[in-house]
C-alpha cells in the first residue's frame, strides 16, 4: 500500500495492448491533433490580421480557438507519445499539470461559450443596443472574467485533488489525468471534499447551460419573425452549431465527472473523455467557419486555396 507522498508517477490507461493498434491510435490522434492545430490556427490568424473581423463575435471566437489549442495540447501529445513508445507512465508533476490545465482551459472555454450565446442574443434580439452592451471595454472585461474564472476554478480543484492521501496504487483508468479517476485512488473519506467541489462546479455549469438555452429560445423566436428567408437562415446557421457544441460539451463533461464509480468502464470512459476533451477543439473550427462567409473570405486572403461559398 502506498500514499501520495511516495507516488512519483502515475500509470495512464493504454487504449490497447496490441502493438499494431497502439500505432493506429497514434496516427489517428496525430491526424486529429494536426487538424485541430491547423483549423484553430487559421481562425486565429484570420481574425488577428483582418480588421473587418475585429468585432465582439470574432474576438470571443479568437479566444475560444486559443483555448481549444491549449486544451487539446494538454491531453493528446502525452497520449500519442505513450502509444508510440508503448509506455504508460506520467510523472506526478505532469499529472498535476494536466489536471490544472484541463480544468483551466475547459472551464474558461465553457465561460466563453456562455458569453458567445449572450453575444448572439444581443446581436439578434437587441441589435440597437449591441454597441452599448458589447463595447470594446465590456468585451475585454468579459474575456478577463472568463480566463480568471477558469484559473481560480482550476487552482481550487488541483489543490484539493492532490492534497488527498492516495493508497490505492497509481494506475489511472483514463488516457490522461482526470480527477474522478484520481479520486478512486484515495484511501480516506477526504475525497468527498473534492467530490463536493465537483458538484458545485457542475451546478454552476448547469446554470450557464440554462442561460445559454434560454438565450437561444429568445434568438429562435426573433429569428422566426425575420421576414427575409436569407436572414432566418443566417441566424439559424450561426446559432444551431453553437448550441450543438455546447450540448455535447456539457453533457459528456458532466457525465464523466459526476457519474458514480460503479458505472465506470474501461471502454466507455475513454470514449466520453474524447467527446468532451478532444472532439470540441477539433470540430469547433469547422462548425464556426464552414457557414461563415466573412471568416471564409478572410481565410481566402491568407490562403488562396480555401474555397469560398457562393453567396
Amino acid at each position: 500500500m502506498s500514499n501520495s507522498s511516495s507516488i512519483t508517477q502515475f500509470l495512464l490507461l493504454p487504449f490497447t495492448d496490441t502493438r499494431e493498434l497502439q500505432l493506429l491510435h497514434f496516427w489517428l490522434f496525430l491526424g486529429i491533433y494536426l487538424a485541430a492545430l491547423l483549423g484553430n490556427g487559421l481562425i486565429i490568424t484570420a481574425i488577428a490580421w483582418d480588421h473587418r473581423l475585429h468585432t465582439p463575435m470574432y474576438f470571443f471566437l479568437l479566444n475560444l480557438s486559443v483555448l481549444d489549442l491549449g486544451s487539446i495540447s494538454t491531453t493528446l501529445p502525452k497520449a500519442m507519445a505513450n502509444s508510440l513508445w508503448n509506455t504508460r507512465d506520467i510523472s506526478y508533476t505532469g499529472c498535476a499539470a494536466q489536471v490544472f490545465f484541463v480544468f483551466f482551459l475547459i472551464g474558461a472555454e465553457f465561460s466563453f461559450l456562455t458569453i458567445m450565446a449572450y453575444d448572439r442574443y444581443v446581436a439578434i434580439c437587441q441589435p440597437l443596443h449591441y454597441g452599448t452592451l458589447l463595447g470594446s471595454r465590456a468585451c475585454v472585461h468579459m474575456a478577463a472574467a472568463a480566463w480568471g474564472t477558469g484559473f481560480l476554478n482550476s487552482l481550487l480543484h488541483t489543490a484539493s485533488t492532490f492534497s488527498l492521501p492516495l493508497c490505492q496504487g497509481n494506475a489511472v483508468d483514463q488516457f490522461f489525468c482526470e480527477v474522478p479517476q484520481i479520486l478512486k485512488l484515495s484511501c480516506s473519506h477526504s475525497y468527498l471534499r473534492e467530490a463536493g467541489l465537483l458538484v458545485v462546479s457542475a451546478c454552476l455549469a448547469s446554470g450557464c447551460f440554462v442561460f445559454i438555452v434560454l438565450s437561444y429560445v429568445q434568438i429562435f423566436r426573433a429569428a422566426l419573425r425575420i421576414p427575409s428567408e436569407q436572414g432566418r437562415h443566417k441566424a439559424f446557421s450561426t446559432c444551431l452549431p453553437h448550441l450543438a457544441v455546447v450540448s455535447l460539451f456539457i453533457s459528456t463533461g458532466m457525465f464523466a465527472y459526476l457519474k458514480p464509480h460503479s458505472t465506470s468502464s474501461p471502454v466507455l470512459d475513454p470514449v466520453v473523455a474524447v467527446l468532451y476533451s478532444v472532439a470540441p477543439p477539433a470540430v469547433n473550427p469547422l462548425i464556426y467557419s464552414l457557414r461563415n462567409q466573412e471568416l471564409k473570405e478572410a481565410l481566402k486572403k491568407q490562403i488562396p486555396w480555401v474555397p469560398l461559398q457562393q453567396r
